[in-house]
């Protein structure tokens, strides 16, 4: 296996701007943390994989015009997969890609945090890959618990996205952490 990790950016896609959780209130600093990230893996000749949501109906189809990257995301990647399901290795051919390139550590960013992310740092941990789970470079919105009414902002959810995976399925880093190790 080779040092290099791939970044791995889940889910940056118009589909959201449909959506009615979408919200503007964190993009800006998600948007900025992304755009490092991305630049730093580039300079690095790091592997940069841009994963898409699709499903049957909705603005997740392709027929919606709406599954590909967001206005800003910037063209540079070597590999598009495309997902159905929540994490980016089902059914994707993501894993054989990352094994064939010598590639055993993967960088999580995206949108949502705590679902798509998630999952993915998950998943990938199972199939043996080291995870560096980048919370700043994540993005959700707010939730509401269906039993209690309990409201959590974004920031509820990240910690405790943080909270599950740290040390089981993940390192949380910074994007300064990430871009200094290399």
């Amino acid at each position: 296996m080779s040092d290099t990790p791939a970044l791995l950016v889940i889910d940056v896609q118009q589909s959201f701007l449909q959506a009615p959780y979408w919200r503007e209130d964190d993009v800006p600093l998600f948007r900025e943390k992304l755009l490092q990230l991305i630049d730093g893996a580039n300079a690095r000749g790091w592997p940069i994989v841009r994963i898409l949501h699709e499903e049957a109906a909705g603005h997740f189809s392709v027929a919606s015009g709406l599954v590909q990257p967001m206005a800003w995301v910037p063209q540079v990647h070597d590999a598009v997969f495309r997902k159905q399901v929540h994490n980016a290795f089902t059914g994707t051919g993501l894993q054989a890609w990352l094994r064939e390139r010598g590639i055993g550590r993967v960088i999580i960013s995206g949108i949502r945090s705590e679902q798509c992310c998630e999952t993915t740092a998950r998943v990938a941990s199972d199939l043996g890959f080291d995870v560096d789970y980048v919370t700043e470079a994540t993005l959700t919105f707010p939730m509401v618990h269906a039993g209690s009414g309990t409201r959590y902002d974004a920031q509820d959810i990240k910690q405790r996205t943080e909270l599950v995976l740290d040390g089981r399925f993940a390192r949380i880093r910074t994007v300064d952490d990430v871009l200094a190790d290399h």
